[in-house]
């Protein structure tokens, strides 16, 4: 009895090894399983974080467009509004030179009728 007492109490102190180690054993695994939760914790959220940045960015990019098209649509109008006045000022750079050519005319038979003046008061003197 003795014998199978000790062969129990060594069977007893085997099994008891083997249950500590497996107690160690689930002890670090809880612990991994522990760290792996919070990693996908932090996971999450650092991916919330870069989900709520590419919503900004993306609003930040709408926002970009609007102004851009803002923008594109006033440089139309100042572009349309450039070939008025572009067009207006060669008209009237046209009529500025056909009155200067009038004026060169005018000029020109101003000068003609003084000299003739001149010749008939010469002649009307000398009579």
């Amino acid at each position: 009895l003795q014998k199978e007492l000790l062969k129990y109490k060594q069977e007893a102190r085997n099994l008891q090894g083997i249950k500590d180690a497996l107690q160690q054993r689930l002890i670090q695994q809880d612990a991994s399983v522990l760290q792996l939760k919070q990693e996908l914790l932090r996971a999450n959220m650092d991916k919330e974080e870069l989900h709520n940045q590419n919503v900004d960015l993306q609003r930040k990019v709408e926002e970009r467009n609007r102004l851009l098209a803002e923008y594109k649509k006033e440089l139309c109008q100042k572009d349309r509004h450039l070939q008025q006045h572009q067009t207006k000022l060669d008209d009237m750079l046209r009529q500025l030179s056909a009155a200067s050519y009038q004026q060169v005319d005018l000029e020109r038979e101003l000068e003609h009728k003084e000299a003739l003046l001149a010749h008939c008061m010469k002649r009307e003197a000398e009579e």
